[in-house]
């Protein structure tokens, strides 16, 4: 498909806005959830998880946060635990969840 001058920055706005908002969620709602669900096991600055295997939320991309949430809930990714914290989620859950993880300073490495 090839687009007329001027209509390439349309098309390019358009598909930047729609990813941008793919993980609208409410910070202060992930927050209060975040307090009732997930920081016993990640903390609750989202860079203290209980057990080294369990990984650092804060920081992380809503996307990429969310993703992960909705693959537990409907069982695509496996693990017990995630999976029945997920399955009493709402979609809103998630994407203030994820909101919240992104908001929050992140001490992610690569170090092993």
């Amino acid at each position: 498909m090839r687009l007329m001058p001027g209509k390439w920055m349309i098309a390019a706005t358009l598909a930047t806005v729609a990813m941008g908002s793919a993980v609208a969620g409410d910070v202060a709602k992930g927050r209060e959830k975040t307090d009732q669900v997930c920081a016993a096991c990640h903390g609750k600055d989202g860079n203290t998880p209980i057990d080294p295997a369990y990984p650092k939320l804060a920081g992380q991309h809503a996307d990429y946060l969310a993703r992960a949430l909705l693959d537990y809930k409907n069982e695509h990714r496996k693990n017990a635990i995630m999976v029945a914290q997920a399955k009493g989620l709402s979609r809103a859950d998630i994407d203030n969840l994820s909101a919240f993880y992104a908001s929050l300073p992140g001490k992610l490495s690569h170090k092993r």
